[in-house]
Order: structure tokens, then C-alpha cells, then sequence
């Protein structure tokens, strides 16, 4: 799947892209990791070692940092899975030891993971925090061209996943029929609704907060599921009259 993701990006990059300010939309385009790990949880209902970033990420550099399948890739393996070595990440991605410890260091360097308590020759990574947001500065051309690039990164690896779970759609168990769905839709709305349905879609992953530090918190039952959503304002239609 990464190699799979690189390619499609790789024949895109080079060339930049003319990114337009939605005028009079005032809903910032932003890429946030709430669908996977509640994000919003208070601190206290985090694991050790994790803390709240409160301010988006709108630094180019910081936002390149992220835009890369493998470092995406090694992000979800340190979110989900905890503390892990160069090794262990090598084999849960497919990818060389060498390449995952290179970009390992580039994360640490931006400040998103950093190095966990040593175990014996092993070295783990953790990551810094579980909340992650990152909002483009419009007044930075730079910035809006990382954020753009990092989304459009974001959409193509969830498009690999969700075709991956598509093509075992024949193994869906009998009781998970009813609970797996496709949403499209085309709505007429203000600014401030957009926000705010915004704000309603990542309460709806917040009612699950605290259940991926502490199991305990997982009714019998639950099982591990995701969710993709995007929410974009149609910047080639006029405003209803």
C-alpha cells in the first residue's frame, strides 16, 4: 500500500498547484487525526508520555515533515500500537530497517515523536501527542501549499485502506452489516453551519474518548474501526441567491 500511495504522489509533485482562498467561506482547510484516536480527550484520560499540542500546525516545514506515506505510516504505528523500535516498525510497514530509522529521526527532529525509555540495546520511539492538527496560515503561500499537499496525502492513503477493506467485503461478519456505510452528499449551508457540522462529526468520535489508552473502557464486544470524513465547501458553485 505505501509503495502503492508514493507513486501516486510522486506523479504529482513537482508542480504547484494554484490553491485559492474560498472568500467569504471562512472554514479553514484542516487535517486532524480525531477519526482515529480521540484526539479531544482531556489529558488525564491519555497514556503516559502523551501530551495535548493546543496550537494547529501551520509551520511549512513542520507540515512537510508529516507529508511522507512512511512517516504517516510510522505515525500509526507508534499511535496504535505504543512504543516500538526501528525494527519492529520496519516489519509491521514492509519497509528496511535503515529507510524507518532515517525517517523516525526526521519525525523526532520536527517534534512529533521522541525517544522512549531504553530497553537494554533497544531503542523505542513514542509519539509526543496523540492530538494532532494542522491549519494552513492563508497569509503564508508556503503554508497552504504544505497543508494541501499533506491532505491530499491523507485522502490517498484512506482511498488505499478503505479499497483494501472493500476487497474483503465477503469476510464481514453478520453482525457489522448494518454498521458499515458510504456517505455522499451535497448540502446548501452558511459558513457558520459548515463550522459547526464540523465541530457535530468530531463529537461524534469524542463520545468514544479514553478507550484506546485504557481497555478498560471497551464494552464486550468492541472491536477496533475507522472512520474518514471530509467536508469541503464547493468553491466552483456561486452562493444560493
Amino acid at each position: 500500500m505505501l509503495r502503492s500511495i508514493r507513486e501516486r504522489c510522486f506523479r504529482q509533485t513537482g508542480q504547484d498547484r494554484e490553491l485559492r482562498r474560498d472568500l467569504g467561506v471562512p472554514l479553514p482547510l484542516q487535517v486532524q487525526r480525531a477519526s482515529k484516536i480521540a484526539d479531544s480527550a482531556p489529558v488525564g484520560e491519555r497514556g503516559a508520555g502523551v501530551s495535548v499540542e493546543p496550537t494547529p500546525i501551520s509551520e511549512p516545514e513542520r507540515v512537510r515533515a508529516l507529508a511522507h506515506p512512511l512517516r504517516l505510516a510510522l505515525l500509526d504505528v507508534l499511535e496504535e500500537g505504543g512504543e516500538a523500535t526501528a525494527t519492529r516498525c520496519a516489519e509491521l510497514t514492509g519497509e528496511s530497517v535503515a529507510s524507518c530509522s532515517f525517517h523516525l529521526r526526521i519525525l523526532a527532529k520536527y517534534g512529533f515523536i521522541e525517544p522512549g525509555e531504553r530497553r537494554g540495546r533497544e531503542k523505542p520511539w513514542r509519539v509526543i501527542s496523540r492530538q494532532r492538527t494542522t491549519r494552513p496560515d492563508f497569509d503564508d503561500p508556503a503554508s497552504v501549499r504544505a497543508v494541501g499537499a499533506l491532505a491530499e496525502l491523507t485522502v490517498l492513503a484512506e482511498t488505499e485502506r478503505i479499497r483494501a477493506f472493500l476487497a474483503d467485503l465477503h469476510r464481514l461478519p453478520a453482525d457489522l452489516r448494518d454498521a458499515v456505510g458510504v456517505l455522499k452528499s451535497a448540502i446548501w449551508a452558511t459558513p457558520e453551519e459548515l463550522q459547526q457540522l464540523s465541530r457535530d462529526v468530531l463529537a461524534l468520535v469524542e463520545r468514544f474518548a479514553g478507550r484506546w489508552e485504557d481497555p478498560a473502557q471497551r464494552p464486550e464486544g468492541a472491536r477496533l474501526a475507522r472512520m474518514f470524513a471530509v467536508l469541503n465547501p464547493d468553491l466552483g458553485r456561486e452562493t444560493s441567491p
